[in-house]
């Protein structure tokens, strides 16, 4: 043993030395892997430094090095240059957002439903589809990236939202989560970083750690992320790519301003930046307001992959989204479209498609965002929020908590008392916050009556505690 052992120095892991088998990198990553998911390391620990750990075990440090990048590519630790290794916030458990992850009776303020009450506007056109002349064409294994009248239709919806695209570079796909999965297979290797905000997608937290890819959080402010740290962090750090949410971040409710998008992109054409850009709450935005403040595809069209879904705006159920990408890379996306789902039903983006060209889906719309304006004016009833909380129109809101020690222990009690509601727990994408908040959806309940009665129920709550 070495004159300097950490044989009873106080660590924050000390894996067992005779449980270590050959080869040792990989011994020591399945143990520390294996101490997160039970919880013995718990959320943003910091880890032993990689030279302490290899003296305790008597290992070569880029054995230990080796280590720590193993779990690094799962997605259960992270580091910060200058500061140390740490264990990834939702290192522990998934974070994906479903409606199965639920069955209870409680009022349901926590996923993110699409006013679902909406989808009787679509049930009474499906008669008319049956009748479409193409019907046995969209049974098929055909166009395996939609069929050219669909792509019309999908490339008109989107100039609504200021987005020029043809029929060579875009394809339908089975939402934008899909869409998500698409571009990082595409485009991305395991070990690739991407800048994402603090508090991101958990559905995309959940991606980036089943491909093996680096998220890297980025602090921002109520214009969305901080051009400057971004290219700090460029700097310190391989990143590849940059994921926003420009129209309704979610869960921060955060627009990205026409300045802080200007500033980004210079940001991210110095360090040659993949944008990858949801924008699936672009509808509830008016045309002129999205041509004042341009999409990142706009700005950067060759750097830019664009995501336009539909299960928010028309139809959940339904499962279709537009993705539009630069022409460079159209092999890549459509290979990544083959092997991760073959195609996206023609039947399904038919329904869309007749939607959009018969104008049902604008009254959609329409209805939707007269439903969002309701519940929005239910929530401002019971809760105020800081001027940072930018979109007029949400289908969630962000609201600001006390602090609390024990996050199981408040989910809980929120169940007791009859609501459902997430954590800000779930968003973080890696390093603690010292602000907790409570993301409330107002688009997952039976009716507005229903709504404000979760609403009076978490009011209670919150000034309770």
């Amino acid at each position: 043993m070495p004159i300097n052992s950490f044989e009873n120095y106080p660590m924050s892991w000390k894996p067992e030395k005779s449980r270590l088998k050959k080869p040792y990198y990989l011994a020591i990553a399945e143990a520390l892997s294996h101490d997160i998911a039970l919880g013995i390391l718990l959320p943003n620990t910091k880890l032993p430094p990689q030279r302490e750990l290899a003296d305790f075990l008597d290992l070569n440090f880029t054995t230990i090095t080796r280590a720590y990048k193993n779990c690094e590519l799962r997605g259960v630790i992270y580091t910060i240059r200058g500061s140390g290794t740490f264990v990834s916030p939702n290192a522990a458990r998934t974070v994906t957002i479903s409606a199965d992850n639920y069955t209870g009776n409680s009022i349901d303020l926590a996923f993110v439903a699409s006013f679902e009450e909406c989808n009787e506007l679509i049930a009474s056109q499906l008669p008319n589809l049956l009748k479409n002349r193409y019907l046995p064409e969209l049974l098929n294994y055909n166009e395996p990236t939609g069929m050219r009248h669909q792509k019309l239709a999908g490339i008109s919806w989107m100039r609504e939202f200021g987005i020029e695209a043809t029929i060579d570079t875009m394809a339908i796909v089975s939402g934008a989560q899909n869409a998500l999965l698409i571009t990082l297979l595409a485009l991305f290797e395991p070990g690739s970083k991407i800048a994402v905000d603090i508090y991101t997608y958990p559905n995309f937290i959940e991606l980036a750690k089943l491909l093996h890819i680096q998220l890297v959080a980025i602090p921002g402010d109520d214009e969305g992320m901080l051009a400057e740290q971004l290219d700090n962090q460029c700097e310190l750090q391989n990143i590849k790519g940059a994921f926003f949410m420009p129209s309704c971040a979610n869960p921060t409710t955060i627009v990205i301003s026409n300045q802080r998008r200007k500033d980004l992109c210079a940001v991210i054409k110095k360090n040659n930046l993949v944008v990858i850009e949801d924008d699936s709450y672009s509808f509830l935005f008016e045309r002129r307001e999205h041509l004042e403040n341009p999409a990142f595809f706009t700005r950067l069209p060759e750097t830019t992959v664009y995501i336009c879904g539909t299960s928010k705006s028309i139809c959940s159920g339904l499962r279709v989204a537009y993705i539009v990408f630069p022409k460079k890379i159209a092999d890549k996306i459509f290979q990544a479209i083959f092997n991760s789902n073959v195609k996206t039903s023609s039947f399904t983006a038919e329904i869309i498609t007749q939607l959009i060209l018969t104008g049902e889906a604008g009254k959609i719309v329409l209805a939707k965002k007269n439903l969002a304006r309701e519940a929005n004016c239910l929530f401002f009833k019971y809760f105020s929020l800081p001027n940072e909380q930018q979109a007029q129109l949400s289908f969630f809101r962000w609201l600001p908590i006390a602090n609390y020690d024990n996050i199981g222990e408040l989910e809980n009690l929120f169940l007791r008392n009859g609501i459902r509601v997430f954590h800000s727990s779930i968003f973080l994408s890696s390093r603690k916050s010292e602000q907790q908040f409570l993301r409330v959806a107002l688009s997952g309940t039976s009716s507005l009556l229903q709504l404000e009665k979760g609403l009076k129920i978490l009011q209670q709550i919150v000034q309770l505690r």
